[in-house]
């Protein structure tokens, strides 16, 4: 097969691939999050392995803390916070209320010390830069996301079919490994080793890493929320924690939330700076303190790299998008330094004899 030959072969079957997530997305929500489970336990399944274990053994004990964690968690947690979940959503109207009279009151307050002109000019910028284009946008993708009760389907798929395939692939991790190992072209098969041994380096530091770095956002904002006396400062604080793998996207969310709701609650300005406060301490010991020291900086993955992924898979492909869109960067990033490193030693970017001779 020729080089040209080749090159087809490879981009019809990565086509294909995208091909077949795009149709079969919705349905493959649970195998991708039981293969990315699966790619996180292996490590735990390898020790348990060297101390002897069964691999039956090790598969059912793995599988089995993790459902026996989730069902631990669902019968202790789950009425608590199914009761201020309900009781939020009754508070809601009320929230709302209190946040347009204090809205109102700003509005009069700012009116009394800008003119028409000024008015005029300040709902101009603020229209654009909020417009409905931007509004437009970011409807098409939640209602990609969570469109058509799909959402709620895969919600519970998560429950029933992902530790099924968690099972079956930490059973015959190894195996997999060692078959899709021997597929690969014999010339370039170093080659190809060495870009996913780094692309595995990369995507484990940042996966591992940032799942710490979340509970311990998580807590800190719960206990720190809770301890200012903000209502339902668990669920938002712990909320705002586990959804902070977007970064900075996580932290305005919780943000908002708790700051709309302080507003709400208080009416005072002192235990809303103390809110806020929370978030900026949690942002700083995030950035300076805790994703130094669980996830590093050598991982080659940048925060705004990582947001347009996840928006753009969570756009394409919904849920299973989401889940794709970290080891896509990663592959991506590896990739992309491989190709630029070979381009630096080619002769399309070196100068040869022959240039130096003329000039």
């Amino acid at each position: 097969m020729t080089s040209e030959r080749q090159t087809w072969f490879w981009v019809s079957i990565f086509a294909a691939f995208v091909g077949v997530v795009w149709l079969l997305s919705d349905v493959l929500f649970p195998f991708v999050a039981g293969i990315g489970l699966a790619y996180l336990l292996d490590p735990i399944a390898d020790k348990l392995e060297e101390m002897e274990m069964a691999t039956m053994g090790r598969c059912c004990s793995l599988d089995s803390a993790v459902c026996a964690y989730r069902g631990r968690s669902f019968t202790r947690h789950n009425p608590l916070l199914q009761s201020q979940l309900v009781e939020l959503s009754t508070r809601v109207p009320g929230y709302v209320g209190a946040l347009r009279a204090h809205a109102t009151e700003l509005i009069a307050t700012m009116q009394s010390h800008l003119t028409d002109a000024d008015i005029s000019a300040l709902k101009q910028k603020v229209g654009g830069a909020a417009g409905p284009d931007l509004i437009a946008w970011v409807g098409r993708v939640l209602s990609n996301i969570w469109g058509g009760g799909v959402a709620l389907l895969n919600l519970l798929s998560l429950l029933v079919i992902t530790p099924i395939v968690m099972f079956y692939l930490l059973r015959d991790w190894d195996r997999i490994v060692a078959t899709v190992d021997g597929w690969l072209p014999q010339r370039q098969a170093h080659i190809i080793r060495d870009q996913v041994s780094e692309i595995d380096s990369v995507l484990s530091a940042f996966v591992r890493g940032q799942f710490t770095v979340c509970i311990v956002l998580g807590v800190f904002y719960a206990v720190g929320l809770s301890v200012v006396g903000l209502d339902f400062g668990f669920i938002i604080g712990f909320g705002t924690g586990l959804i902070s793998f977007v970064p900075y996207f996580g932290m305005l969310v919780g943000f908002v939330a708790g700051v709309g709701v302080a507003i709400a609650q208080f009416g005072e300005w002192q235990p809303v700076v103390l809110v806020a406060g929370v978030f900026v301490v949690g942002q700083f010991l995030e950035g300076n303190f805790i994703t130094p020291k669980l996830v590093g900086d050598k991982i080659g993955l940048h925060p705004v790299w990582i947001i347009f992924a996840l928006l753009a898979g969570g756009a394409v492909f919904g849920f299973t998008g989401i889940l794709l869109a970290i080891p896509a960067a990663a592959i991506i990033g590896v990739l992309s330094r491989f190709g630029i490193s070979q381009y630096l030693t080619s002769a399309a970017y070196l100068k040869d004899d022959s240039d130096n001779e003329a000039g």
